[in-house]
């Protein structure tokens, strides 16, 4: 059985390629803008004043919220959940991506009947079509993740989870696009204005840049190398 991947060992702490100091402030202001967000449209969507209201609330808190922490937790620096061991973290990782996917699905019911109360057509815009591919992604990504449970049912469990990294960062890359696209909707703009929006727009980019960073430089060159010693040791 391949090697299983240590995201605390010191090789990933040396990829992560920035110096240790901005590295914890970017995850802490990571941590705090996801938590700001998710509160900030919880309470502009003033969740059970109408169908479509509970939408942005179930988005932000699976995709804001819980996708983040489900990866920042890895980190070593600036995470709350540090004093974990490996086997605490990757459980606490289940649970953050099952309520993505629970959150998610309610989001996505509630947006669906509310169009269709309101006899709306749906996926007409850009936020509604790459909203729609992210949940598939996400969907995807939860199939992975089952299968990594059960390292049994798949010929290469590196190559797995080396898959698994790669679509993470792209399914949340594309889900920070769609947060920042339902900020240019009409909903957002009809309440938030001027400087406010401009920042509201930009904030998502730092969680995403700070996600991008750990993925990119800690766990895909060394999941690159643990294959690469796994397929070497089967020849």
């Amino acid at each position: 059985m391949p090697p299983v991947f240590d995201p605390y060992s010191s090789s990933a702490e040396e990829g992560l390629g920035m110096n240790g100091w901005l590295r914890r402030v970017g995850i802490v202001a990571a941590h705090i803008i996801s938590l700001a967000l998710t509160i900030f449209i919880t309470l502009l969507s003033r969740p059970g004043t109408s169908l479509f209201s509970w939408h942005p609330v179930c988005m932000s808190v699976g995709f804001s919220l819980c996708m983040t922490e489900g990866v920042l937790l890895f980190s070593s620096e600036g995470s709350p959940f540090c004093f974990q061991s490996r086997k605490g973290r990757v459980r606490l990782h289940w649970v953050l991506q099952a309520l993505v996917v629970i959150a998610g699905g309610t989001g996505l019911a509630f947006i669906v009947a509310s169009k269709n109360v309101s006899e709306r057509p749906h996926l007409t815009s850009w936020h509604g079509l790459l909203g729609m591919a992210t949940l598939v992604a996400t969907g995807c990504q939860a199939l992975c993740g089952v299968c990594l449970l059960f390292p049994k049912w798949v010929n290469s469990v590196a190559r797995l989870r080396l898959y698994h990294a790669t679509c993470g960062l792209v399914t949340y890359l594309l889900a920070s696009a769609t947060l920042a696209l339902a900020m240019c909707s009409d909903w957002f703009q009809g309440t938030i204005k001027g400087v406010l929006w401009y920042v509201c727009v930009l904030l998502p980019l730092l969680p995403a840049l700070v996600v991008m960073n750990q993925v990119t430089n800690s766990y895909l060159p060394t999941y690159h190398r643990r294959m690469s010693r796994s397929e070497s040791g089967n020849v």
